[in-house]
């Protein structure tokens, strides 16, 4: 099986680049299943049902992951609990609009896709360590493939995860910090593993931002309003593929395509 998990879809800059690079990435890779998440979709912060249904059907995302912006857009609550291709971080408390673990039929067979995220740094959630055992020990016996958005700010705590989950997950991607990482690798037990997939939006920002903004923020320590950048974008994501039969990871490939290095997939 062959899964494509994009990195942070940061607003429109990052919708129209996964708009002009999917196409090809999927005539190169023929992924069975792209996962993306695009919790900053909705002009940097969120997402709204409009948005999401753009990137299910007219983009071509197969499944949408969020994180800590998920309850951004209050429009989206409802849609969450409708739309069964769309997963918010599955360890916030019981009521939480939505589901974090969604089981999705493809070409070579079922996967199942988990949401959830960290706590270093972040909102004291729940332990997401406790909640992947659960969510593992309810997914059916004949799933063997499963793919990890984990959204988290530290490093360590995003590597010490997926140890944690060595052999039991096909693949550990990290989302969140917008930095594509240089980690990637198959752990012993055969989960693949990258620190942070990266972001897909303006390249020429801080992490998505407009740099004026940020930095006025950073060099006067007083409020201002963050506007997603403009001008060239990138796309960041992993191709991983896994052993269908035992659900181990076996390779773990990088991609960054930006407008600036006039690159192609």
């Amino acid at each position: 099986m062959r899964a494509m998990i994009v990195g942070d879809v940061v607003g429109k800059p990052g919708r129209e680049a996964l708009a002009r690079y999917l196409p090809a990435l999927r005539d190169q890779y023929y992924p069975d299943v792209v996962v993306a998440n695009a919790e900053n979709v909705a002009g940097g912060i969120g997402i709204t049902p409009d948005l999401a249904n753009e990137l299910l059907e007219r983009i071509g995302v197969d499944v949408i992951t969020l994180g800590n912006h998920a309850w951004a857009k209050r429009e989206v609550h409802d849609y969450l609990n409708r739309e069964k291709r769309i997963l918010r971080p599955a360890n916030y408390p019981p009521g939480a609009p939505g589901r974090g673990c969604g089981i999705y039929e493809t070409p070579a067979g079922r996967v199942a896709v988990l949401s959830l995220q960290g706590r270093v740094f972040m909102d004291p959630i729940d332990d997401p360590f406790r909640a992947v055992d659960t969510l593992l020990a309810d997914l059916p016996t004949d799933v063997t493939t499963v793919l990890v958005d984990l959204h988290a700010e530290a490093t360590s705590e995003k590597a010490v995860f997926g140890w944690y989950v060595d052999g039991r997950c096909s693949a550990v991607v990290g989302t969140h910090t917008h930095v594509q990482t240089a980690d990637e690798r198959i752990l012993p037990q055969g989960t693949a593993f990258i620190t942070d997939v990266g972001m897909t939006g303006p390249t020429d920002s801080v992490i998505g931002m407009d740099v004026e903004g940020v930095l006025g923020r950073f060099t006067t320590m007083l409020p201002h309003r963050f506007e997603v950048a403009s001008g060239p974008s990138q796309l960041c994501a992993v191709i991983v593929h896994t052993d269908p039969w035992t659900g181990k990871g076996t390779t773990i490939e990088r991609i960054r395509i930006g407008e600036e290095e006039g690159s192609r997939p």
